[in-house]
Formats: C-alpha cells, sequence, structure tokens
C-alpha cells in the first residue's frame, strides 16, 4: 500500500465511508498546475456555505455530477462551521469530518473537490462583516493562515487532480499590494506543511480584475462569469438598486455599450489570458443568473460566455447546483421542467452546461 491509499484509507475511516480508489476510476480526473488548470466543469455546492445552515455533504449531488459526465465541485465554505463557541484558533474536529466526506465522496464519483473559504478568517464579502480585515490586521492573518495550514495537514499526499485550495472568495477593493501579500503569506503556511497543493486565488473587484500582482507567486487564478449585473442579478434582493434595473435581454444594450459574446471576449476574456500567458493558469470559479431573470436571456447569454469559456480553454462550476441559480428546483416562474428523482429539473440549462 502506497503513501497516497494509506492517507486514503484513514481519512475514510475518520469519515465513516468506504470509497473506491480513483486509479480504478472509468474516468480518471486530469492533472492541474498553478500554470494550466485543466478545463473541469462543474457546480458550486453549498452546504457549508453558512455556519447557521450547514449540513453535511449529500453524495447524490456528487453522483448527479459525475451521470452529467462532469468532473468538478467548489465548495464554498464559512470558516464559523469549524470553530468551537466562537474561538476562531479552536478547530471543531466533527465538522472537519464532513469535509473529509466531500473529499471522499470526490474520489468515488471521480468529481475534483476545490475547497474554498468563503467567509475567512477577517474577510467576506457577505453580511455581516468580519470585525477584523485580513488585508490589515496581524491576528486576522495568522489565524485565517492557521486554518489553512490545517487543511494542508489535513489533506497532505492527496493528489492534486482530486483536490486543490481556493484561498478567497472575491477579494473586494483591494490594493495589489496588499492582496499579494496576504496571499504569499497564505500559500507559505500551506507550502511549509503539503508543498504540491495546487492552489487557486479569486481575482480582485469581487473576482472580476486579473490578479497580475501574483505572477511568480505559483497559484493560479480564478475570474468569475456574473457580467453583466442586470442579467445575473436582476432583482436580486441582496444586490442594492437591483429592483430598479429594467427587464434585461440579450444582448444587452447599456448606453452605447453592447453587452454580447465581443464586449465579453475583450473585457472578461483577454486581460485573463494576459495573465495565463504570464504563467498563472484560470479558471471560472462562479458564474450563472438569479431566478428572476427570463429564461430565455439567461440561456442566450449562458451559451456565449460558455462558448468563450470553451475557446480559452478554460473550466467552470455554476453557482449553484440545487437553488434559485441552479439547475435543480430554481424556483423559475417561465421553466417548463421536468420531474426527476424528486425535484425539479430544469433540462435545457442542463443540456446547454453538458455541451459547454
Amino acid at each position: 500500500m502506497n503513501r497516497r491509499e494509506m492517507l486514503g484509507m484513514t481519512v475514510a475511516v475518520a469519515a465513516g465511508l468506504t470509497v473506491e480508489s480513483d486509479a480504478d476510476s472509468q474516468r480518471p480526473l486530469p492533472e492541474p498546475t498553478p500554470r494550466k488548470l485543466p478545463r473541469w466543469r462543474g457546480f458550486n455546492l453549498l452546504s457549508k456555505f453558512q455556519s447557521a445552515s450547514q449540513s453535511r455533504f449529500d453524495e447524490q449531488d456528487f453522483a448527479w455530477i459525475e451521470e452529467w459526465g462532469m468532473n468538478f465541485a467548489r465548495l464554498p465554505m464559512d470558516y464559523r462551521c469549524w470553530i468551537e463557541q466562537g474561538d476562531w484558533t479552536r478547530l471543531k474536529e466533527p465538522v472537519l469530518k464532513e469535509i473529509d466526506e466531500a473529499v471522499l465522496l470526490g474520489e468515488k464519483h471521480g468529481v475534483h473537490v476545490h475547497l474554498n473559504f468563503h467567509r475567512a478568517p477577517g474577510y467576506t464579502v457577505a453580511r455581516p462583516s468580519e470585525e477584523k480585515s485580513i488585508w490589515s490586521d496581524e491576528e486576522a492573518q495568522r489565524v485565517c493562515a492557521l486554518h489553512w495550514a490545517a487543511f494542508a495537514r489535513r489533506y497532505k499526499g492527496i493528489p492534486n487532480r482530486r483536490l486543490s485550495f481556493n484561498l478567497f472568495n472575491e477579494p473586494a477593493v483591494i490594493a495589489p499590494e496588499a492582496h499579494r501579500k496576504v496571499v504569499v503569506r497564505m500559500v507559505e503556511a500551506i507550502r511549509e506543511r503539503d508543498p504540491e497543493r495546487v492552489i487557486v486565488c479569486d481575482g480582485r473587484q469581487w473576482g472580476n480584475t486579473a490578479p497580475m500582482e501574483l505572477v511568480g507567486v505559483g497559484v493560479a487564478a480564478a475570474t468569475r462569469g456574473y457580467q453583466p449585473m442586470p442579467i445575473s442579478h436582476w432583482q436580486a434582493s441582496w444586490v442594492g438598486g437591483s429592483d430598479t434595473w429594467a427587464e434585461p435581454t440579450y444582448p444587452l444594450k447599456q448606453g452605447n455599450r453592447m453587452w454580447d459574446r465581443a464586449y465579453h471576449q475583450e473585457f472578461f476574456i483577454k486581460p485573463w489570458k494576459q495573465l495565463e500567458s504570464r504563467g498563472v493558469g484560470v479558471m471560472v470559479g462562479e458564474f450563472g443568473a438569479f431566478n428572476r431573470t427570463p429564461h430565455g436571456v439567461v440561456l442566450a447569454w449562458m451559451r456565449d460566455c460558455l462558448d468563450n469559456w470553451k475557446d480559452a480553454g478554460w473550466g467552470w462550476a455554476l453557482w449553484n447546483l440545487r437553488g434559485s441559480f441552479g439547475v435543480l428546483d430554481s424556483g423559475r416562474a417561465d421553466v417548463k421542467y421536468e420531474d426527476w428523482r424528486g425535484h425539479k429539473l430544469d433540462r435545457e440549462m442542463l443540456e446547454l452546461l453538458r455541451a459547454g
């Protein structure tokens, strides 16, 4: 038994699961490197997205990703799920074992697992904000590095084709120098325990700006697929003013600007291809549209995005699988759903994704 197999058995026993070896999988996973990420395709799974409503990851989600011919699951997580009674320096082992389960379910179903700190110690795009800012506060940086070090130790030896780390979700208005400084500190904490782990960093400006400051750090990068916001977030309650936007069409005309495939290519593909040309692999960590946007508009817009990403050679993950942006139980009023294993399936969107 080699070291990887021993590690997999140890984690499986801790999680109470029996899994197959990925060496026996009929769909071997591609090998990522910081310089070139595979064209992964899949979904964001939200079981630990919010600490107040967290749950164990559901095996059927991984099984369906496999069944649909996809191979990727991003797990956006809230660090408060696994800390002890509000003490952000103490980690709760039973919850960490539930994350182990997700890693093992990925192995069982041929799905790459991408662990993301959606709320990290010291940073979140959600509400409420963190009391201390990781971009300027020493304690927040120290504690976040402690968390990532714990994950690095826990999963050392699991191949990169099965597992990668995504440091922070969508750094907002952050100076490039401050961003690089914090990323380097987290990378050092991880690499001290697991030197080979593939690490992906979201771009600045909520994932929209290519992080050229990370060239040379040895990490890959993730962009977003939510532009234009009047299509992806029309009438989304958490986006101020979205209830005043006109009902979207596609292509979308805004003043002298026409949002279409060519515009997307020019402003949201080319800058990231420049980053990729300097040795930083690229993927799309999130994309999708809220359920109030007309379905036909969503599909037309999504088709152009998927075609551009295919041409670029980039992988992607829809936000989400089940829910208001997803292919299952989205609550859209203008979709003829297919009854599918107790769920409402948006078959047209799913088939578009499968072809993308």
